[in-house]
């Protein structure tokens, strides 16, 4: 069996000895650009089938278009910055938090996350140019380099003159593990379904301790942050007047009407009071805990714990009625400036309560109960059993649902009041929004949905993080005249301070400190960049043209990559940063669920390679519906069927032409009708792949493949075998014919299956040939051979032989007995006429006539019996397929001659090949046959001719 994954390293040996690849660019250095950003992986692990899965489409168009003469630079980029870095290296050092890091000191951690970066490398750049892709890897775009943070520094001060930068206090997501606000994008990567204790709390009613206003809760620990009520204008609440269960007296509760059912269901009260909830506002209550009601130097302390109507509250789940923590939410905090509220902020960003809150002090947010993660919080826990023994909690329950987790380190985030800088995205998402209409996206749905619906609800993006590695902001600010200086480069900075400055990490540019203006000291602001900002900052920080003509991604990178570089491009050059962009879905294991290397549930990449070839690989990936944004359960045994089915068929159609070659020349003028056809098929592939190609659907650019191989592996090449042995002109009209076909298959293959496209094209090239098939030039369409009527006509022909090849089987009588005729029921048949496809259908049927009778049952039938002469021919048949079998085994070649062909036969055999020794000596190519006798034939012998 031929072994293409060692004919692959072959190739991939000649294509790097001879630097095929950077001939490609040199080809087309004059040309006009392709531009093409490779969007950057990290370097922390290895390759895994979504990274090939990416290489497979960045190598396929790329290759496509350096074929039809554009110039296409393909550097490899590697991002370096941010959680994911600093989590591993926290991971191995053990550290539990960011104090820890600080006490180590911020230079010696980030030396630290500077050489965990390319762990891995070594594994990336042996595993890429295995998979076929070329890129330039020996020339990577790195976002730690210099030049690369500093093209950032620019755009920084660039936005920031624009208006689109500034810093705000708000409430945001924060992880308290990590300590760092996070962007809209990172949290909603991060939602899972989890447990927490929601709770129904009773707010006492000032001067009526006997009503309570029911507000319920998913987070009771924001609780003693409480400072308000809110309540819906319009909204109808009720008092209700019940009996006490414990001690019997009449209490009431005052609730919204829609929610009384649900959450009296089954007790007894009445209604005494029903007001709107506009009336309510203004009602003072008590509050539930005394640690800051009672500070007298608390800002706003007259305006707090009273109820205020908020058009945010609703009667869908609840009360109705919200408790409001300005510094643990947006709407909370939207309402707390409104109404001037005091501002309670008890817990620290590591999720500890502070030390004033006496037996709460300490309490932390991170752990759960039992030490289970699908357990509810410990300090919700806490809370709601002090609550209850201070008669203040109606209810409480678990509660499902769908909370957003740190995307890096998966701890739960919180809804946290902080500073940050942000990038004013909605102050242009018109512009945004207009400038995304002119990108097509592959899924085309994607434009409207995914990547339309995300653009519609942005937010302004928070770009600032409290953490060590990563680029920092160029904000230098003045703590006594709050003056602020903004650098777009070193050399701005270095003017500035007098001091050298070669690298702009924190642990460096932090101790840059000069004075300012009215003599106090300048130094930095503390927080850096969103590593988001690296990645997005790609097109003009590698210096590229913008927008580029294409990129590709996952679809989670709507939210991300693709989303933070048309935001960036947006903001600084009004433009859109891609024009076309290709979303693919997620590999999954083959059971449907996510890959894990803690579950084993996925073959290795690199074993997959060595078993079934890279080809075989990206063809299975490339032809499947992940390249359309819809998953794939990956399959190894898909990969196996595509070198069943379509790399060994092509490899043998190969070995086919090598037997005959003989220096043949190509030609595409052939008369004979399977050539004709075989060319215009050939020409309606080259259409359709381009066609797949030009539109970004490389799913519609590979399967036209599948039908092609078929049609040429199996259908034509078995009906034209015949028409290689015989030394006359239509021998060579089949060579040349067939040799122009894999040259222009080699090509029009390249872009995705690259290795099998040199194969074919290194052994049927021309001697002027490039000497690569990947320097060669896009084919082009010849539509003069391409025949509608006669694709159509042997359709019809396969179409008759299929239902008289089933007929055959139905009856049990094999193919190489054969017969009389085949009876043909469509009388107004587009063939009936024409005698070179009837032919192949008696040849391929095995019959000796078509007959067109509309008068049988069937569309088609085979007269069954089987005269003498006809099993004659059969038996002539099988010997000389047993002697043709017999000379493959011996290795020799059409041409070779022997001089004995020895024969162990029947009589009766003996006497059918005594009979026909003439056509038998030919067939056999032989010089003599001798038989000896007995009661089967068997080829004992061949002699071949020295």
């Amino acid at each position: 069996m031929f072994d293409f994954p060692k004919k692959e390293e072959e190739i991939l040996k000649f294509w790097q000895d001879n630097k095929i690849f950077e001939k490609t660019l040199e080809k087309t250095k004059r040309s006009k650009s392709f531009v093409f950003y490779d969007g950057p992986p990290f370097a922390t692990g290895t390759p895994h089938y979504g990274h090939l899965l990416q290489s497979a489409i960045k190598d396929a168009i790329p290759r496509y278009k350096t074929m039809q003469g554009f110039n296409v630079l393909r550097q490899w980029g590697w991002d370096c910055h941010g959680l994911p870095i600093e989590n591993i290296v926290e991971k191995k050092l053990g550290t539990k938090d960011k104090k820890e890091i600080a006490a180590m000191g911020v230079k010696k951690f980030n030396d630290l996350c500077r050489a965990q970066i390319f762990t891995f490398i070594n594994e990336w750049e042996k595993i890429i140019p295995r998979f076929g892709r070329w890129a330039d890897m020996a020339n990577p775009y790195r976002t730690m380099d210099f030049d690369y943070m500093e093209a950032e520094w620019r755009a920084f001060k660039e936005l920031y003159k624009k208006g689109l930068i500034y810093e705000d206090y708000r409430s945001m997501h924060i992880c308290p593990r990590c300590e760092t606000t996070l962007s809209q994008g990172e949290v909603a990567e991060g939602y899972k379904d989890i447990k927490d204790l929601s709770a129904i709390v009773e707010f006492k009613l000032g001067g009526n301790k006997n009503t309570s206003f029911l507000a319920w809760t998913t987070t009771p620990w924001t609780l003693l942050g409480n400072v308000a009520l809110a309540v819906g204008a319009d909204i109808k609440y009720v008092t209700i007047e019940k009996k006490d269960q414990g001690t019997g007296n009449l209490v009431r509760f005052i609730l919204a009407k829609d929610q009384v059912e649900k959450i009296f269901s089954g007790q007894e009260y009445k209604i005494v009071e029903t007001k709107k909830g506009a009336d309510l506002a203004g009602l003072k209550y008590e509050p539930l805990f005394n640690y800051y009601s009672k500070n007298e130097s608390l800002k706003n302390r007259e305006n707090g714990w009273k109820v205020f109507s908020a058009d945010f509250v609703n009667t869908e789940d609840g009360t109705g009625i919200v408790h409001i923590a300005p510094a643990f939410g947006a709407d909370d905090m939207a309402l707390g400036k409104e109404k001037k509220l005091p501002f309670i902020q008890h817990v620290k960003m590591d999720g500890a309560f502070k030390e004033e809150l006496n037996e709460f002090a300490g309490l932390d947010l991170k752990p759960r109960a039992k030490d289970k993660p699908d357990e509810i919080r410990e300090a919700d826990l806490t809370i709601v059993k002090y609550l209850d023994g201070k008669n203040l909690l109606f209810s409480s329950e678990k509660y499902e649902h769908s909370y957003p987790h740190c995307w890096r380190c998966d701890t739960a985030l919180l809804n946290y009041a902080t500073s940050s800088w942000f990038v004013a995205v909605e102050k242009i998402k018109p512009q945004l929004l207009k400038t995304a209409k002119k990108i097509n996206w592959v899924p085309s749905h994607i434009k409207e949905g995914r990547f339309g619906q995300w653009l519609q609800g942005a937010i302004d993006w928070s770009i600032s993080r409290q953490r060590f590695w990563a680029n920092t902001i160029p904000v230098w600010r003045c703590d006594k005249c709050k003056k602020e200086i903004i650098f777009a480069s070193a050399s701005e900075l270095e003017k500035a301070s007098g001091v050298k400055v070669t690298d702009l990490h924190k642990d460096v540019v932090d101790d840059v400190i000069f004075e300012c203006s009215c003599g106090d000291k300048m130094k930095r602001v503390p927080d850096v960049l969103d590593t988001w900002f690296d990645s997005g900052s790609v097109p003009f920080a590698t210096k590229r043209p913008i927008p580029a003509d294409f990129i590709g991604e996952a679809q989670d990178q709507t939210r991300a990559w693709f989303y933070y570089q048309h935001v960036l491009a947006g903001a600084l050059f009004k433009k859109e940063a891609f024009k076309n962009c290709v979303v693919t879905g997620i590999v999954l294991a083959e059971d449907g669920k996510k890959m894990s290397k803690k579950l084993k549930n996925y073959p290795d990449p690199m074993e997959v390679m060595k078993k079934y070839g890279a080809d075989a690989m990206r063809f299975y990936m490339l032809s499947s519906p992940v390249v359309q944004a819809e998953n794939l359960s990956f399959s190894e045994k898909g990969v196996g069927e595509i070198v069943k089915k379509n790399i060994s068929r092509i490899q043998n159609v190969l070995a086919f032409y090598q037997l005959y070659e003989n220096n043949t020349q190509t030609s595409s003028n052939s008369k004979n009708i399977l050539d004709r056809w075989i060319l215009s098929r050939l020409n309606n592939l080259i259409k359709d792949v381009t066609e797949g190609y030009e539109n970004y659907r490389i799913d519609m650019a590979t399967r036209p493949f599948v039908d092609f191989i078929g049609d040429f592996s199996v259908w034509y090449l078995r009906r034209s075998r015949e028409r290689f042995k015989e030394e006359n002109s239509d021998k060579k009209d089949a060579l040349a014919s067939l040799r122009f076909v894999l040259q222009s298959f080699s090509k029009i293959m390249a872009p995705a299956m690259p290795f099998l496209a040199e194969d074919i094209f290194q052994k049927t090239k021309a001697e002027n040939a490039p000497e690569s098939v990947h320097l060669e030039n896009w084919p082009k369409v010849d539509k003069k051979l391409i025949d509608k009527d006669l694709e159509e006509k042997m359709d019809e022909v396969r179409k008759i032989v299929s239902l008289a090849l089933a007929e055959r089987t139905a009856k049990t009588i094999k193919v190489k007995q054969p017969l009389a005729s085949l009876k043909i029921k469509n009388i107004k048949s587009k063939i009936k006429d024409r005698k070179e496809l009837l032919a192949l259908i008696e040849e391929e049927v095995n019959v000796k006539k078509i007959i067109f009778d509309d008068k049988i049952k069937d569309e088609v039938e085979l007269d069954t019996n089987i005269t003498e002469e006809l099993d004659e021919e059969r038996i002539i048949r099988e010997i000389i397929r047993a002697v043709q079998a017999e000379r493959k085994t011996q290795n020799l070649v059409p041409q070779d001659k022997i001089s004995l062909v020895e024969i162990l036969a029947s009589e009766k055999e003996k006497y059918i090949i005594e009979k026909n020794k003439e056509l038998l000596l030919k067939e056999f190519r032989a010089i003599e046959i001798f038989v000896r006798e007995q009661e089967s034939h068997e080829i004992i012998k061949i002699n071949l001719i020295k």
